[in-house]
């Protein structure tokens, strides 16, 4: 198979984890820039990838990459690569962009221009004037930096964190992609205890498990490049039927998830069902207060409430401080927690052994993360 070069979109702060993701899912000559990974993949990647990256937003196709400075350059550039190896004669393509720090700083017209020059191509290519456009979608990026313009076209379709176990969620849930993101970035695995007291729709507990089960997160979805005709689609049928076999059926998990309020936990039940993780996740209706560490070596992952209102923020600090106790009397216990609370190591009572800045949505957010004591090693 042809070589090309796939990006692999991060959040802010999460190029280091998509980074080690697409590493460790064996892919080499793997770069990062500006909110991108990069990497040298063959067409059946297009399917794996989608199908087993965890924390990345999308995978795109890059077609080309270079200096414009010229509406005319931007043209004739994007004009001379090979769409039509993507795009049939009946596709229909739509054109989305951005421009920083460029001179062809019009986003609107950038995407004109790179729409006119795609339909010249194809025009030579299929020897035609007027195309249908009633087949397969594509999106093409046109995102131009420094005056370099580098075009892709969207393989995902949906963003990777709709992994199609969510159908119902609570307001302002955390995204797949980020929850994934919290439990790769702790020292939790299948052997240690997990445990998060604020589960609201259960997502972090969710993606934990299927870590754990080494469960394909895309699984259960499909993606924009299943209806490409230029792509084989035996390899979608391979790349699922190998994600399946790879599932780890007999595990046993011990991971905890509560929340104060029963319509989420009934919420978070129904969620992990789908997910196909719901025997390993024990769900309970109960306040932080009633927390009990008795077992050692537990490891919390939470995303506390923010608290809008002034009443609010005033309980979130108190529930902070009662954390701070509870983890205080057994320090075998490791606590990761995403706030958006200035203040929280000062009302957790010590210093977080690490602080990772991060997005949640718009909001932006620290990642504290109170180190316990080390488990002993096995034999």
């Amino acid at each position: 198979m042809a070589k090309i070069e796939l990006i692999a979109t991060a959040t802010f702060g999460l190029e280091a984890v998509v980074k080690r993701e697409v590493i460790n899912l064996g892919y080499s000559e793997v770069k990062v820039a500006d909110g991108k990974v990069h990497f040298q993949a063959e067409e059946k990647d297009i399917a794996y990838s989608n199908l087993w990256l965890r924390t990345a937003d999308r995978v795109l196709l890059k077609m080309g990459e270079f200096k414009a400075l010229t509406f005319s350059e931007l043209f004739d550039q994007t004009k001379n690569l090979p769409w039509h190896e993507w795009i049939t004669e009946d596709g229909k393509f739509t054109v989305t962009g951005n421009s920083v720090k460029s001179q062809l700083f019009s986003v609107p017209d950038c995407q004109a221009i790179v729409k006119k020059a795609i339909v010249e191509n194809l025009k030579e290519k299929y020897e035609k004037d007027w195309f249908p456009e009633t087949g397969a979608e594509f999106t093409i990026k046109v995102s131009l930096l420094n005056d370099i313009a580098t075009l892709t076209i969207d393989t995902s379709g949906s963003g990777l964190h709709k992994r199609g176990y969510r159908e119902q969620a609570l307001v302002a849930p955390l995204k797949e992609t980020l929850a994934a993101a919290l439990v790769e970035l702790s020292f939790w695995n299948k052997d240690r205890i997990l445990l998060d007291p604020f589960c609201g729709s259960g997502t972090i507990p969710i993606e934990a498990a299927l870590l754990a089960k080494n469960i394909a997160p895309g699984l259960n979805r499909s993606f924009a490049s299943e209806s490409w005709p230029h792509l084989d689609s035996s390899i979608w049928k391979q790349a699922r039927k190998e994600a399946y076999h790879a599932i780890k059926q007999d595990l046993s998990l011990k991971i905890f998830a509560s929340d104060i309020d029963s319509q989420a936990i009934k919420l978070a039940q129904n969620n992990a069902y789908e997910a196909g993780v719901d025997d390993c996740i024990h769900f309970s209706v109960q306040p932080v207060a009633k927390i009990r560490l008795k077992e050692k070596y537990g490891i919390l992952i939470c995303n506390p409430p923010y608290g809008a209102r002034i009443g609010e923020k005033e309980e979130m600090k108190k529930i902070y401080q009662q954390l701070g106790r509870l983890f205080a009397q057994n320090p075998s216990w490791s606590a990761y927690i995403i706030s958006a609370e200035e203040e929280l190591e000062n009302l957790y009572g010590r210093k977080a052994d690490r602080k990772r800045k991060l997005f949640n949505g718009n909001i932006k957010v620290d990642y504290y993360q109170f180190y316990g004591e080390r488990p002993p090693k096995k034999d």
